[in-house]
Order: C-alpha cells, then structure tokens, then sequence
C-alpha cells in the first residue's frame, strides 16, 4: 500500500499522471485513511486476538474492533467533505487508544502468566512493545497536521513541518522495523526446539 500510495509523485502536468491534477485524487490522505488509519489498527486487533489466551481480553478486543470500525465508518459519512484533503484527527486517536488497549491487555496477561519468566524471548512481547512505542510517537503528529491539510489547486503547504514530519515517520519506522527484525531473528526456534517438538 505504501508503494502504491507513492503515486502523487506522478501527479504533476509534465508526469505520467497529469490528468489527476486538481482533482481530489492529487492526494492520497484518503488512501492513508482506509489503510494505514483504519486497516492498520484492524489488523492489529485481529493479530492481538490470536495471541491472547485470555477469553475476557479476546472479547474486550472484539468489542473494540467492531466500535472503531463502526465509529470510522460514522464518522468519515459524516465528515465526508474532508476525506481527500485531511486526515480525520479522531479516527487517529481512536486509533492509537486501540492499539494501546491491544498492547496493555497483552501486557497484563504477561504479568499473570508464567510468561513473565522468558517474557524475552517471545516474538509477541517485542512486536508489542515496538507497536505501542511507535503509535505513541507518531499519534501526536495528528495535532499538527493543520499544517499539512492540502487545498485541491493549490500546491502550498508548510514545508518545515513536512520535512519534520517527514523525519519522525522515518525514524520511527526505521526503530519499528528494525526491531521486528531484531525479534525475528533473536526470536527464532532454536533446531534442538524443534527437533523436540517432532
């Protein structure tokens, strides 16, 4: 998705797509919203209830899928007129506080689990930790994001705040992805585990 969100750099009146130009498809804040705001989060409850042990947190999980999907869906009809130039603010932090909820009813089934011992060694802790680090670095970007709000025919924008932004996203991506890599790799079954489990 973010590949193909990268298409506004061929919306230009000598590029390949300059037929887009000064029309609400010149930005992708809409792309942004269905994927990264909305399916992003959504996938995380999916992935959260997967490891969950815990009935009671599947369930508080559930319920808390279905109302931010509900809630998104409301409130994008609702606020239609914005979904190609902005990015929805409370989708966002509806958003984050899902993805915490995620982390911490995680957190807690650690700590009443005997999980707690070799916490270290899980690939889910990691994935976790990163995750709820990550949303509660980039969630404040939303506050700010006034600055970003694109006019169709206009090409103004405030660019210090776009290079800002554009460096917190990069290096909280490059933190994020780097330590999904670093779980991976430090996570991984060990042969004589597997060679056990046979």
């Amino acid at each position: 998705m973010e590949t193909l969100s990268r298409y506004t750099g061929l919306v230009h009146p000598d590029k390949y797509l300059y037929f887009f130009v000064g029309t609400v498809l010149e930005k992708n804040h809409w792309q942004t919203t269905i994927t990264w705001d909305i399916g992003a989060v959504l996938f995380y409850v999916f992935y959260f209830r997967k490891v969950l042990v815990t009935q009671v947190y599947k369930t508080i999980l559930t319920v808390a899928g279905v109302c931010f999907l509900v809630f998104s869906i409301i409130y994008i009809i609702v606020n239609n007129d914005i979904f190609f130039t902005e990015f929805y603010d409370s989708i966002v932090l509806a958003g984050a506080f899902v993805i915490i909820l995620c982390s911490s009813l995680y957190f807690i089934e650690i700590l009443k689990s005997d999980k707690l011992l070799y916490f270290y060694k899980d690939l889910n802790f990691y994935i976790s930790v990163t995750i709820f680090l990550w949303w509660i670095v980039v969630t404040p970007l939303t506050f700010y994001d006034v600055y970003f709000v694109y006019e169709i025919g206009s090409s103004y924008r405030d660019e210090d705040y776009a290079i800002l932004r554009r460096t917190i996203y990069l290096l909280a991506n490059l933190f994020m992805y780097g330590m999904f890599t670093f779980a991976l790799i430090y996570c991984r079954p060990r042969k004589k585990e597997i060679a056990n489990c046979k």
